[in-house]
This record gives structure tokens, sequence and C-alpha cells, in this order.
């Protein structure tokens, strides 16, 4: 996706409570696009779209609420404990999800804009046609205390959602440019805008 008739494109992740939506909000707060998985997974599976209707036809109507939206309590009901639904569920919204960020960021005008992945470790092969990756890294210490406090969980829960996903050094083993975020507001807003400048230059010379 390399050139000068698109957009320049970040990939940003990291791990759960590492801070990806305070990164993004203050690129945002600098005008930078951001396109993110969370929000792309529920618009491909939006009233109208063929990803609800593969859901409805693996799955059937029963995961629907009474104004045909998607109810993401029963989908959880059953796809729980089972793999096979699982896999089934991912291979409907997945590649949809990709397929989106791909569109946004092609039809993206500004001089670069960000894709918020948390699972970018996980999925890397589909996205080799970003320019960049950012990693918003933090200490797993910290990872946890703000899981427990964010989600109201016991310690052994956040762990195991901190486990579940790709190692901390696996994703900073993928990463261009890090942002260690613990915390500092100072220090978050000064890493950012120093990304911006840097994302800017990177853009301007089409790279």
């Amino acid at each position: 996706m390399s050139g000068a008739s698109r957009s320049y494109v970040v990939a940003l992740t990291g791990g759960v409570a590492a801070g990806k939506s305070a990164v993004s909000g203050r690129f945002q707060a600098l005008g930078v696009q951001v396109y993110d998985a969370d929000i792309a997974a529920r618009e491909v599976v939006a009233p109208g779209t063929d990803g609800l209707q593969a859901i409805v036809a693996r799955f059937g109507a029963d995961v629907l609420d009474a104004q045909g939206t998607l109810d993401r309590a029963a989908m959880r009901r059953h796809v729980f404990g089972d793999d096979d639904a699982r896999r089934a569920l991912e291979a409907i919204i997945h590649p949809r999800v990709r397929a989106w960020l791909h569109d946004h960021a092609i039809a993206d005008r500004g001089p670069y804009c960000l894709l918020a992945i948390p699972l970018l470790a996980e999925n890397l092969e589909h996205y080799r046609w970003v320019d960049r990756i950012l990693v918003v890294d933090a200490p797993e210490t910290l990872q946890l205390d703000r899981l427990v406090r964010r989600d109201g969980i016991d310690e052994a829960l956040a762990r195991r959602m901190i486990e579940r996903q790709a190692s901390r050094n696996e994703r900073l083993h993928l990463a261009h440019d890090v942002i260690e975020n613990t915390g500092d507001e100072a220090a978050l807003g000064h890493a950012v805008l120093k990304l911006h400048e840097r994302y800017l230059a990177l853009a301007l010379a089409g790279r």
C-alpha cells in the first residue's frame, strides 16, 4: 500500500489495559483518523449486512433481538465452551473486519491514519500491508492493576485475560515504535506528539 496516493498507515496495538484507547484518543485530538477493529466488528454485523445474514444462517435466528440486531449475550452463550462454534463465528467476523479496516485505510485522505487492532500480533499475516506498527506497552503489574480496577474482576481472572493474548515480548518484537504508558499524562502527550511529527514526515516522504 505504499505510495503518495493514499494515507500512510500505522497499526496501533498493545496488550489489554495497556492504554491503547488513551493513545488513540490523543492522536484523534491531533486530527488523525483512527479506524478501530472493535468498531469494525460491530459494523460488519449490523442489521442488513451479509455478516449478520451469515451468522443467522450458521447459528439460527435466536441470536437476534427483537429489533433484528445481533444479541451479543445470546451469541456468547452459543460459543461459550464450544471451540467449533467460536471458530465458525470468527471465520465470519474476522475477514470482514480486516476488509473493513483495509477499505477505510485505502479511502482515507489524511497524511496518515491509524488502525487500532488489539490482536495484531496474533493476526499479523493478514496485516502485512500496513506501513508501520506502534505498540503501546505497560508493565504487566500495571496491566493487572488497571484490569482489576477497570472491570471489577479479581487478579486471577485479570492474569488469565493477559495470558490469553500474545506475550509482551512478541508484541515488542513487531514494533517500529513503542509508547511506554505508565500513567504519566504529560509523558504520554509528549510521546504521541513526537510520533505524530514523525509519521507526518514519513507520510510526506512517501515511505
